[in-house]
């Protein structure tokens, strides 16, 4: 692999993390909403992340990195709480919040941004050994 390649792989990984940053800042953004049903209520949502490695080894020309393969709704299940007197309860006086655990997600962000953080290093450091490659020639 050049040190030209390392640049993709890198980038790849900072534009993953990016969506999973964007993502997790949504999850914390709906934390507190409610609804009146199930069906409207929002649910925490997730990145689902393919590594490329498989692809790349199958095609000499192109360099190994992560993709993001989809965005998945999170399975567990929402937060129903008994609360006539809100503006927002069903027929039954229930009102539903969504399956967001913001400890979770905070921890899920700081995860996110230091692999973002690494990925910036690993450009910064390749970008260095070039540099001094370049100096060597002269």
């Amino acid at each position: 692999m050049s040190l030209f390649n390392i640049f993709n792989v890198s980038g790849s990984g900072m534009s993953a993390q990016s969506v999973r940053l964007n993502t997790t800042a949504s999850n914390i953004a709906n934390a507190d909403s409610v609804s009146s049903s199930v069906d409207k209520t929002y649910r925490a949502r997730h990145p689902v992340f393919e590594a490329e490695m498989a692809k790349a080894s199958s095609q000499q020309n192109r360099s190994p990195g992560v993709s993001v393969k989809g965005i998945v709704e999170s399975d567990k299940p929402l937060i129903k709480e008994y609360s006539p007197d809100h503006p927002l309860a069903d027929g039954d006086g229930f009102i539903y919040k969504p399956n967001v655990n913001v400890m979770e997600e905070m921890a899920d962000m700081i995860s996110a941004s230091r692999s973002y953080q690494m990925n910036v290093q690993v450009a910064d450091a390749t970008k260095s050994m070039l540099q001094q490659t370049l100096r060597m020639g002269k």
